[in-house]
């Protein structure tokens, strides 16, 4: 009898409340609910860490050892349970070497095509390279003349692994020596080479000044050399080594590359990778921006940051100023291009010498290798830059890999395609009979995969993307693909809101994949809150009623149909229309202040110029990788800090920023975690925390007692329990299980010793006031007025279950951007603050989108500036203004397709966002109020924003 569902039983893990659940298996099942109710807990740190630690157990204990041991999860049973995928948003690679290549392993296979067929080119003169006989070899040899001392060696081992006993003795049996790791070694004595370090081994075949009558015995060495490597050689003299093919090499140039490999094509390896900047593609230096401190000041007077207090320095610019007749009393900004260069890098080769200068970059450098004291060098970091590598111009490879071409593509063209492009690309190589027979089921696989990616919304992408600059959306989605493309069945897959950063336009082809990995025959379990995921889910699981202690229950279980008509859902309720999320009648009218940004250029932006109005709400949307981040992120955010708080981080390529006077600060609000130890916690990070233990210190016990403020601090010896030292727990560890973290016996997880937890106010002591949840303490700690005011709009913006002494790192992303939003609704408003808040919305339920929605608006009605980037249509419905970016993402994206009101977007005809908004009206059986024209602009003219005409006429009915 085959199992047809996954059941758990008692599942009490964090919020749960003892549940059961029924999931069917090979069906799309959504978990959804409240932030808070315990959708994750039941997802991941049940059934998917259950499912993990199972697996584990199946090997061996030596095995173990080294993976991270999975703490058994706090459940009486689960039964049906299939092996476990999980694919979340905090999966994707931070380190600069991987890249969506590498991630989705395209790149793999690619490196694999190019080794394979790939045609190489010289690098010197773009020629195709040709085999190479030994004739030819000698002839390149003899043309360097005639005294030139010479030596043939065969590079039998390059870069590899072992001992090499047997090939050395054979070496030494022919009557050669060695040069191994670049020293010239008799094989007589005895040689141990390390097993597991990679080694060169060159045998050294002919010796000789090169004279007539030479050319016999020059011959039979070059070609017992080829014979030993397989067709390479080594000629080496006092200057120079040279590395010749019988296989490839410039019949001009005299450019020879060895044999190709895979990793002749990795910039992880040494042999694929750039030499300049190690395969990064970047190289870190200091920066001429950050360098000279104020570009309105001379150079020594004001001007220069870092070195300005070296005496040795000063000397050696003022002696350059004389030579060079550099007048250093003029601000620094009007001296000419050529005399800012020669100061910052020094004079052309060959000048330097005689005044000893050779730029300040330069003597920064020096400065900073020299250094022993890491407080320096962390110091002197805040003065570099990352640039691109002026040899691989940020390609990351050799230039004799980067050569070698496949239907006219280096393998860096390639993987700088959008994905989309790319995909044709693939599809439109040629092979010959012969190169088909090895490289076609290579390209099969790559354009699979290409076509995986581009179906879940990543065509905008490319292959040589920095899988760090990825968001967890879109990380998560390449995990997805990569998923489909393996077609594995009878799995569980385990996904928390694949559909974070995605534009309802592409919504349905991510709910297409997840069908597809369903399809296969696999289980899909989603953590979603996204409607139209909701609505073609198979099965739906919602938690609640509340957050907190007040969720952990099932609220309702059944087909989306079924969820609709249980009225204790909240989500069954958002989903029939029974409840909504309200929006304003009218948008806020514009107060004629704006700040613009002209000529915005970054990444895909086509020279933009965005008009941002103050004291409203404003949405910036569009389809994903339409240019919405790199605007409000990278340039409008860093150029106002630049221009409110001096900071030194650059903003991306813009001509001008202005009317920023018109505002006292920026801040941007992201979901990044408000304190990344358990010792944080919502007391601290609020700064009720001081006002607590200012108010226990003041308590006549305490006075008595001689305790001060400190005395209440977890983080301080004094009044802490010192056998946790105020962490409330203990680690045990333990051999080939997880640690295990007990409650500290002294203090039972209190944190405090008993002299301290013996003062009390109204009946509680300090631990029992961080234990409360935050609505719970507000009414024991509502007479002191600030932390009154501050747990207030911690309950205002529907954090109320959070616990006081709840660690941070427990804290969901939309928890920890409503509690930045709470801290700053609580400060003292001058109604000139700018707040930009990248997509709020990110793990948020219906309801709490409404909370969010209130303390957005509050915050608007106080005078301040809101800019949002986002997708979520009711948070869009709400906005004062619209800009829409667009049309499409990539190299089709960039542009400032419309702006006006939610309803003037609604009629813009060449708007994927308008399109979704105009449906919305006619489900509503609204007509919106617009104007003659199409989508307003900021200066009255009907134009998209770029200057050209808006396309299409508004329509003044809906169809209904």
């Amino acid at each position: 009898m085959s199992i047809t569902h996954i059941t758990v039983r008692g599942a009490r893990q964090h919020n749960l409340r003892d549940i059961n659940v029924r999931i069917p298996r090979n069906t799309l099942t959504v978990v959804t609910g409240l932030s808070g109710s315990g959708k994750s807990s039941l997802a991941f740190d049940t059934i998917y860490a259950e499912g993990q630690r199972r697996y584990v157990e199946t090997l061996s204990a030596y095995a173990r050892q080294f993976l991270d041991q999975i703490e058994r999860p706090d459940v009486d049973s689960i039964e049906g349970l299939s092996p476990a995928i999980s694919i979340e948003q905090k999966t994707t690679s931070r380190s600069p070497r991987s890249t969506v290549g590498t991630i989705t392993e395209i790149y793999d296979y690619l490196r694999l095509l190019y080794a394979s067929v790939g045609v190489p080119h010289c690098p010197g003169c773009g020629r195709e390279i040709s085999r190479q006989s030994a004739e030819q070899i000698v002839e390149r040899i003899l043309s360097l003349g005639q005294g030139e001392r010479v030596t043939i060696y065969a590079p039998v081992v390059r870069g590899r692994k072992g001992e090499f006993k047997d090939l050395l003795d054979k070496i030494e049996q022919q009557g050669f020596r060695a040069r191994i790791d670049g020293e010239l070694r008799d094989l007589s004595e005895p040689i141990q080479l390390e097993k597991r370090k990679n080694h060169t081994i060159e045998a050294a075949v002919y010796r000789a000044v090169l004279k007539p009558g030479i050319e016999k015995a020059l011959e039979s060495s070059v070609a017992k050399a080829l014979q030993m490597a397989n067709g390479l050689v080594l000629v080496a003299t006092q200057n120079n080594e040279q590395l010749y093919s019988s296989s490839m090499a410039c019949p001009d140039c005299g450019l020879d590359i060895p044999k190709l490999e895979p990793r002749s094509f990795s910039f992880n390896s040494t042999y694929g990778a750039c030499p300049e900047c190690h395969g990064l593609g970047s190289i870190y230096d200091f920066d001429p921006a950050k360098i000279i401190n104020d570009w309105s000041k001379p150079l020594l007077d004001g001007g220069l940051g870092p070195g300005s207090a070296s005496q040795y320095l000063l000397k050696l610019i003022k002696l350059a100023a004389e030579r060079y007749k550099i007048d250093l009393k003029q601000p620094f900004e009007q001296l000419t291009a050529k005399q800012q260069e020669l100061l910052l890098y020094g004079p052309p080769k060959g000048e330097g010498p005689r005044t000893g200068f050779h730029g300040i970059l330069a003597y920064l450098r020096d400065a900073l290798e020299e250094s022993k004291s890491d407080a320096y060098r962390e110091w002197m970091m805040n003065y570099m830059s990352a640039s691109v590598c002026p040899v691989c111009k940020g390609r990351r490879l050799r230039p004799e890999s980067l050569a070698v071409k496949v239907s006219g593509l280096s393998i860096a063209d390639f993987t700088a395609l959008p994905l989309n492009r790319a995909l044709n690309a693939a599809r439109a190589i040629g092979f010959s009979t012969r190169e088909a027979l090895i490289a076609d089921r290579l390209r099969r696989e790559i354009v699979e995969r290409l076509e995986f990616l581009t179906a879940v919304g990543l065509s905008y992408l490319s292959l040589d993307r920095n899988a760090a600059t990825l968001s967890g959306g879109e990380g998560q989605r390449i995990r997805l693909a990569t998923q489909i493309g393996s077609r594995l069945r009878g799995v569980l897959y385990v996904l928390d809101e694949p559909s974070i950063g995605l534009h309802q336009r592409d919504n349905q082809r991510l709910i297409t994949a997840l069908e597809s990995l369903r399809n296969l025959g696999n289980t899909v379990l989603v953590v979603e809150h996204d409607e139209d995921t909701i609505r073609h889910a198979d099965y739906v699981l919602d938690l609640g009623p509340g957050a907190g202690k007040l969720g952990g229950h099932v609220v309702a279980e059944g087909t989306p149909a079924e969820i609709m008509r249980v009225p204790a859902s909240l989500t069954g309720q958002y989903l029939s229309g029974a409840t909504a999320i309200l929006h304003r009648d009218e948008p806020r009218p514009l107060t004629g202040k704006w700040i613009t940004l002209e000529g915005a250029r970054s990444h895909n932006l086509q020279d933009v110029t965005a008009k941002f109005p103050l004291g409203v709400m404003t949405v910036i949307t569009g389809v994903s990788g339409s240019g919405k981040s790199t605007l409000v992120n990278d340039i409008l955010y860093r150029a106002l800090a630049k221009q409110l708080y001096g900071s030194r981080e650059e903003p991306g390529e813009h001509k001008k920023i202005s009317g920023f006077e018109n505002i006292d600060k920026a801040i941007r609000i992201d979901q990044s975690p408000i304190g990344r130890t358990p010792r944080s916690n919502p007391a601290t990070y609020t700064g009720v925390f001081t006002a607590i233990r200012d108010l226990f210190a003041m308590l006549p016990e305490s006075r008595e007692r001689g305790y001060k403020a400190g005395r209440f601090s977890f983080n301080v010896a004094g009044g802490r329990c010192e056998a946790c030292q105020g962490d409330g727990q203990r680690r045990i560890e333990m051999n080939f299980l997880p640690d295990v973290y007990v409650q500290c016996e002294v203090c039972n997880g209190r944190r405090y010793n008993q002299e301290t937890l013996a003062v009390k106010f109204n009946g509680y002591s300090i631990a029992d006031v961080l234990d409360l949840a935050i609505e719970d303490a507000l009414p024991v700690l509502v007479d002191i007025p600030q932390v009154k005011q501050k747990l207030q709009t911690l309950v205002d913006v529907g954090l109320g279950y959070i616990h006081l002494g709840q660690a941070a790192t427990t804290l969901s992303g939309g928890e920890a951007q409503r509690m930045k939003l709470a801290r700053e609704l609580s400060k003292r408003q001058t109604g000139r603050t700018l707040y930009l808040l990248d997509e709020p919305t990110t793990g948020l339920h219906f309801d709490d989108v409404r909370k969010l929605l209130e303390v957005l608006h509050r915050l608007t009605d106080l005078g301040n500036t809101v800019i949002i980037i986002e997708h979520n249509l009711d948070v869009i419905r709400n906005a004062d203004w619209i800009l829409d970016l667009g049309p499409e993402g990539g190299e089709g994206g960039g542009q400032i397709v419309a702006q006006g009101t939610p309803e003037q977007i609604a009629v813009a005809s060449d708007s994927h966002t308008g399109e979704f908004l105009r449906r919305y009206y006619q489900a509503t059986g609204a007509t919106p109020k617009v104007v003659a024209g199409t989508a307003a602009s900021t200066d009255g003219t009907g134009t998209n924003g770029n200057g050209s005409k808006r396309r299409g006429k508004a329509k003044k009915d809906w169809v209904q």
